[in-house]
């Protein structure tokens, strides 16, 4: 089980409840038939066929259909669900009010009455983290839904997302919290405008204030708040179908987060983040930012998600010199290219005239990509429909010479037959490769003095020079600045030491 989805709800007559779950189901493994027993996949597809029509075990008995009202159910126990298909991995997302594992009921109904009773934030709207090994761990959101005919005038909801993986739910944190707040916030406007609507029909709190209570009939009361299911509440008729597009969405998109790690990068370079930003832009695109990283030119990255400018931050600039880097993660206010290479800003800020025609700046505009509905829907591209990156520089002068560096950065992450870690160490080769050239030409032409000629000479040693020999020296250039002061302090007193005792 990667991860599953569900909603639940606190029921004011039988408590916490699940009302709608989706499940992504893998394609079995091929393997050959052994004499004596069935075919393999035979079982599988009478297992499927049977998934189609989602009949839920947990869900089949009747004394499970009796304890349950409108407020707590979704789907009757005939209905056929929701199915759909991942064309490119073959994972179904099968969606009902229950499991169709029944190994998995325990697990989403403990998940729902402990995100429904004990393990609640603060105020008992937000986001929280609980579970162990064994029943497995969970991200859980609580939310109220306006209700006009509920106790207090709101009924309470929980979305919870089920992984056994602790990492794999922590690290999709930012992901989650951000999409599934979309959700929520869909939800409870809708319910808002019911609500308003009706109480502008009959108000309800000026009823209950002025009729007479009385024990006879506070349960038919309590039995009459109970039975109003959600798409009642939000005048939704497509609900559960939106729900499960947008659960299959996001177990998709969080096993690609997962996988590319783009909203929560913690660590050095890594290819296949790389390969991924790559992807998000284009090769030519691509291409140019990380020459303009190269180059030592400021990169700007404008938009509203702070959190994803820092993770491609935290990528980009592991291809430099950590002494290269001057970074302003995230600004309210453009910041001049002297104070920093890489400068975040919020989508509101303007950039200086001189700065947009500059060819020594990139701007990289993230822009919320646009969806036809409240609800995400299922899409191949996965995390490239959330972003749009448009990318502006006034720079003319071509990139596809050079420099080498990224030449040989590029053919590395182009390389289909290298694995992760492989193209990891050639690119932490690379830097180190280029490092110790920048550290020669500094020793030769800065604290040795020499000349042009032979500066030309080590340059060729070095195999800086031919086609994109220019990029080549430039980036030489700026990684120089990169060396740290008791670098070059050493340098400089080895080689006054020597002097001295040539003098001797």
């Amino acid at each position: 089980m990667n991860a599953l989805v569900a909603l639940c709800h606190f029921c004011e007559l039988h408590g916490p409840r699940t009302l709608f779950c989706t499940e992504a189901l893998h394609p079995p493994s091929p393997s050959p038939p052994q004499p004596g027993l069935s075919v393999p996949g035979e079982r599988d597809r009478e297992g499927d066929r049977e998934g189609e029509g989602l009949t839920m075990r947990a869900n089949s008995s009747a004394t499970q259909r009796a304890d349950m009202c409108e407020g707590c159910r979704s789907l009757p126990a005939s209905h056929p669900g929701f199915v759909s298909t991942d064309s490119e991995t073959g994972i179904r997302f099968l969606s009902h009010q229950h499991p169709r594992q029944p190994q998995l009921f325990s697990v989403v109904r403990q998940a729902c009455v402990r995100s429904l009773s004990c393990e609640v934030c603060p105020g008992r709207e937000g986001p929280i983290f609980f579970g162990d090994e064994q029943h497995g761990f969970v991200f859980s959101h609580t939310f109220f839904i306006k209700d006009s005919l509920a106790r207090g005038f709101q009924r309470w909801y929980s979305i919870v997302i089920v992984a056994m993986d602790r990492i794999y739910l922590i690290n999709s944190w930012p992901f989650l919290l951000r999409h599934l707040r979309l959700i929520i916030q869909g939800l409870q406007n809708t319910a808002l405008k019911v609500f308003d609507s009706e109480q502008c029909v009959c108000p309800q709190r000026a009823m209950r204030m002025n009729s007479v209570f009385s024990p006879a009939v506070f349960p038919h009361q309590r039995s009459g708040n109970a039975a109003r299911s959600l798409p009642s509440l939000t005048q939704h008729p497509n609900l559960w179908a939106s729900l499960h597009s947008s659960f299959s969405w996001y177990i998709t998109v969080v096993a690609n987060t997962s996988k590319f790690n783009l909203f929560m990068i913690a660590a050095a370079v890594n290819c296949n983040i790389l390969h991924f930003i790559k992807q998000v832009l284009g090769a030519v695109e691509f291409r140019q930012l990380a020459w303009h990283v190269l180059m030592g030119n400021q990169v700007i990255w404008r938009g509203a998600d702070p959190s994803l400018i820092q993770s491609a931050f935290t990528v980009l600039k592991a291809l430099l010199p950590v002494g290269c880097v001057r970074s302003v993660p995230y600004s309210h206010q453009y910041e001049e290219a002297y104070r920093c290479n890489f400068l975040g800003l919020s989508p509101d800020v303007s950039i200086p005239a001189h700065v947009s025609s500059s060819e020594f700046s990139v701007l990289v505009d993230v822009v919320n990509a646009e969806r036809g509905s409240l609800y995400p829907a299922v899409c191949d591209d996965d995390i490239l429909s959330l972003y749009q990156f448009n990318i502006s520089s006034a720079n003319t002068q071509p990139t596809d010479r050079g420099p080498t560096l990224l030449n040989k950065i590029e053919v590395a992450l182009s390389n289909e037959n290298l694995s992760i870690d492989v193209v990891s160490h050639c690119l932490l080769c690379l830097k180190e490769e280029w490092m110790n050239k920048v550290k020669v030409l500094f020793k030769f032409s800065k604290v040795d003095g020499r000349g042009r000629e032979d500066t030309q000479k080590v340059l060729g040693l070095l195999g800086a020079t031919g086609p994109g020999e220019e990029d080549n020296v430039r980036l030489l250039k700026f990684w120089m600045t990169g060396l740290s002061k008791t670098y070059k302090s050493h340098l400089m007193t080895a080689v006054r030491g020597g002097e001295r005792m040539l003098s001797q």
